[in-house]
Parts: C-alpha cells; structure tokens; sequence
C-alpha cells in the first residue's frame, strides 16, 4: 500500500500559478491531488493532464449530476485526460451511475466514486429538501446504490467510514473529504470532520486534506506527518 497515494492533497486555489507552485513545492512528497470545481473552472483541464503526465494521481472531483448520456462524456474526458477518480452524485441514480461506469472501463486506472451526501449538509438541510432520513441512512441507501451500479467506491463523511466499511466489503474505495489535523481549526464547511488517522483507522482508503495543509508554514512536512500517522494506524 504506497500510503502516500493515499493522502489527496485538495488544490482549493483560484488559479493555475498558485495550485502550480504548490505541487512543486511538495515535490516527491505529493503523489495525489484533488481539482475541484473551482480550479478546473478558473485552470482548464490542461492541470490535470499535466499532473497526470508527471506520474501524479489525480481526482477530479467533478459531482457529475446530469443526463446519462452528458455524464458519461464528462467521464470520458476525464479518463483522456489521465484522471484516476472522479465523482457522481449518487442521488442521481442507477442509470447515471451505470453509464459514469461503462464510460470509465476503457480508462484502466480511471476509477468512478460516487458522492453519497455532502460532507457540509445536516439532518435539517436533508429534510429541507424533501429527504425523510437520518444523515447515516441517507449515506448507507446512497453506497448500496452505487455498489450494485458498479461504482468503485464512495466519497463520504470520515464518521460514515467504518459503516460503509462494513456495508461495502475490503476492496471498495471509501474517499474521505472533511479531515483536520491537532491544532488547526474546524474544517470549514464540512459538518462531520475528523483526523486523518481516525479515518483511515475507521475504514478509510484515501482522506482528502486542503488548506490544513496547503497554507500551513511547511506543507511538505505536514503531509509527511500525515503519512507517517496514517502508517501507524495501518500497522
């Protein structure tokens, strides 16, 4: 298990220079990077497929929600461009999973993981919108969905991490976004956040840390003290 895959630095930045520099200054020490909507939207796609072209792995995070046939090109650009995840809203059912699925299959490292319930929402955003479940139930209805799909994994909470690990089984990838470190503050919006060891500990495959880490004084030590935590839990 190269450990250090599975830390995914989040490049919240609003422009290609800053997210550039940042992945060159932790140099070998970054080996995966999450381009979310905001970056992709301001950078273009030329990042990813040139972080894909250093050998980095690279998770578009792109929570596809759309008709089959649009989400299922979204995929497939993602793939040629070298991406080796990107998300699907799971509330977007079946037929859109399963399509995000056979768009990926010709990509062999381009794998699907579907977005159960954002990590900012509450029990009341949830019954805001019509939806009459607990926050738990709503992320173990949304993975079971997306695992008879054929989704590869899920991205959820830290603290749905080891119900889904008992739901899903030991080879589905749980991607977990919301981790803070000791010492540093709430992890902004996201409602149920957690270390990075106790996620990982919970049944987390991969923990998605931003700017935790990326405004920190030495994010190259940062991210090494996150690898060596997630080493001890694994041990």
């Amino acid at each position: 298990m190269d450990l250090s895959r599975r830390v995914i630095v989040a490049l919240d930045h609003d422009n290609a220079q800053d997210a550039v520099a940042m992945v060159d200054r932790l140099s070998d020490a970054g080996q995966a990077y999450k381009i979310g909507l905001e970056l992709l939207t301001a950078a273009g796609p030329s990042l990813a497929a040139a972080l894909a072209a250093a050998g980095k792995d690279v998770f578009l995070d792109l929570k596809l929600f759309e008709i089959p046939s649009s989400v299922a090109a979204a995929v497939r650009a993602a793939g040629r461009h070298g991406a080796t995840m990107v998300t699907v809203h799971a509330t977007a059912g079946s037929r859109i999973l399963a399509a995000a699925v056979e768009a990926a299959a010709p990509f062999p490292r381009l794998r699907v993981v579907a977005l159960t319930v954002v990590t900012s929402l509450t029990a009341a955003d949830l019954a805001e919108v019509g939806i009459d479940a607990t926050i738990e139930e709503q992320v173990t209805r949304l993975a079971a969905l997306a695992r008879r799909a054929g989704c590869h994994g899920v991205v959820a909470s830290p603290h749905d991490a080891a119900a889904l690990r008992r739901l899903l089984g030991p080879d589905q990838l749980i991607v977990t976004p919301g981790v803070t470190l000791p010492g540093t503050p709430a992890a902004g919006d996201h409602a149920r956040p957690a270390h990075p060891a106790d996620a990982f500990r919970a049944g987390a495959s991969h923990v998605v840390i931003g700017r935790a880490l990326t405004r920190a004084p030495d994010p190259a030590a940062v991210l090494a003290a996150i690898v060596d935590d997630l080493r001890a839990a694994a041990a």
